[in-house]
């Protein structure tokens, strides 16, 4: 790109281009990467292991007053939990470390840096659930003759879902690790409000075995809410009576999935601007001294 074009919005437009498909390469490149690590293949495997460990075990287990077995109940639940898990804890344990080491400061220096980056951990987050659908899901249908093809909507309904899911923890992640100012900071502001979220979702049991307060407190959060999709996605129609009311509420999910989304794209891209100003060679070397003193 010559001078002439440089300042101007086509030039602008294509410097951003640019970096969208730079950042995209990145997120590829180190998705396949961590499929080599022997630490990232041990947590895919203990993770989806775990929990298909209990679908196995509860493969004959039924819930009382239907025909839907735990399995069944359960997958929708523990797809949801994976999402918000992964989708919020993954972006943002990456920022907060990559804050540290000096990458993010490094990705500013470049034009569109920032775009670029953010599009990497996107790509890079995305990509890292495959290994965790593929675990869970193939053995389901293999072994366990769970239908993800049925209910209401089949797999086009689970894809859209899958991408709302996205569309909600990404940018709520980007926004915990800004504002994380270490990476032991996004376990207390993340994975300690995300456990508790997750005890109170109806993962591994039917929300109406809670107390009615934990139900209301429940449908505050897209947890519950990404599981509800999914269940009226993939269950038969009398799973209905398993949720609050009895009823499916479609319209009700998507709102307020669509709340969450439009609250985390709106905040997400002022909170990370915000962050990137504050950052500097000297901000970096302030906390590699600090962690040091910590090794030490």
């Amino acid at each position: 790109m010559n001078d002439a074009t440089a300042g101007t919005p086509a030039g602008k437009s294509g410097a951003a281009g640019h970096a969208v498909r730079v950042g995209a390469r990145r997120g590829l490149t180190e998705f396949l990467i961590s499929l080599r690590n022997p630490e990232d293949q041990l947590f895919y495997l203990v993770s989806g292991g775990s929990i298909l460990a209990y679908l196995i075990l509860n493969r004959n287990t039924v819930i009382p007053r239907t025909d839907i077995g735990i399995p069944e109940l359960v997958l929708p639940g523990a797809l949801a939990a994976m999402l918000v898990f992964g989708g919020i804890l993954g972006p943002a344990f990456a920022l907060a470390l990559e804050r540290e080491d000096g990458t993010l400061l490094r990705a500013k220096a470049a034009p569109h840096g920032l775009t670029g980056y953010v599009t990497g951990q996107i790509v890079q987050q995305t990509l890292a659930l495959l290994p965790m659908l593929a675990i869970l899901l193939v053995p389901s249908v293999l072994f366990l003759g769970i239908d993800i093809t049925g209910g209401a909507g089949g797999v086009a309904v689970l894809a859209a879902a899958l991408a709302a899911g996205l569309a909600v923890t990404l940018p709520l992640g980007m926004i915990i690790g800004a504002v994380a100012r270490k990476p032991n900071h996004v376990g207390t502001w993340g994975m300690l409000p995300i456990l508790a979220m997750g005890a109170i979702s109806g993962i591994f049991v039917p929300i109406i075995q809670l107390a009615a307060w934990l139900q209301v407190a429940a449908q505050i959060f897209p947890m519950y809410w990404l599981g509800h999709v999914l269940r009226w996605a993939m269950l038969p129609d009398e799973a209905r009576v398993l949720e609050p009311g009895g009823e499916w509420r479609l319209a009700e999910a998507l709102g307020i999935l669509g709340l969450w989304a439009a609250l985390g794209l709106f905040l997400a891209p002022k909170v990370l601007r915000r962050m990137s100003r504050r950052e500097s060679g000297s901000a970096v070397e302030a906390r590699r001294q600090e962690r040091m003193q910590r090794l030490g």
